[in-house]
């Protein structure tokens, strides 16, 4: 484990005795980033009326993953896998904190203090080739929603999404400062 952490770089006053802290960080910053990105989904869902992802068809693309079913058209075809909510959700905050930990790995240890925005919504809007290349192809809307009835607009809500959990990679940082858990 030590040997990860070593690749993260460090910034002063951290101390390879703070790997918990790093991993308790990251985690703090995914889970907070991916709920500010939930409360966009809720708003355009509730208040603009607009579709978002069905957690459920996240599950059960997830699960069929484990049957070596990689690709589906679409995926609201595909048989029902048990648990498949609960696999989505999962799977929605695991991705989360991956992102976190991407963002911490290349922005430095040092983000966590001093947060900025700049490599938050970097990483967040990076992030955006995760359904372009690899979710939308896979459950059946194509290569960045191309078979979607309505391709651009897929791909803008796509896109504004990720921007809006670069801003919540942000917000996680900025609680994880605030509360101390950034190390010292």
């Amino acid at each position: 484990m030590r040997a990860r952490l070593a690749a993260i770089r460090m910034g002063a006053g951290w101390h390879m005795a703070d790997p918990l802290r790093l991993v308790l960080a990251t985690i703090v910053v995914g889970v907070l980033a991916t709920m500010v990105l939930d409360a966009w989904l809720l708003f355009q869902s509730r208040v603009l009326r607009i579709a978002t992802l069905d957690f459920r068809l996240l599950g059960r693309w997830v699960g069929h993953l484990g049957r070596a079913r990689v690709r589906h058209d679409p995926i609201g075809s595909s048989a029902p896998i048990p648990g498949e909510l609960a696999i989505g959700w999962l799977t929605h905050y695991v991705v989360g904190v991956a992102l976190a930990a991407v963002l911490i790995a290349i922005a430095g240890s040092q983000w966590l203090r001093a947060p900025t925005l700049a490599p938050a919504l970097a990483v967040g809007l990076t992030s955006v080739m995760l359904p372009f290349l690899v979710l939308q192809p896979a459950m059946g809307a194509g290569l960045a929603a191309s078979r979607s009835p309505r391709p651009g607009a897929a791909r803008l809500r796509s896109i504004v999404s990720q921007g809006v959990f670069g801003v919540g990679l942000l917000a996680g940082g900025s609680v994880v400062r605030s509360l101390g858990l950034g190390l010292h």
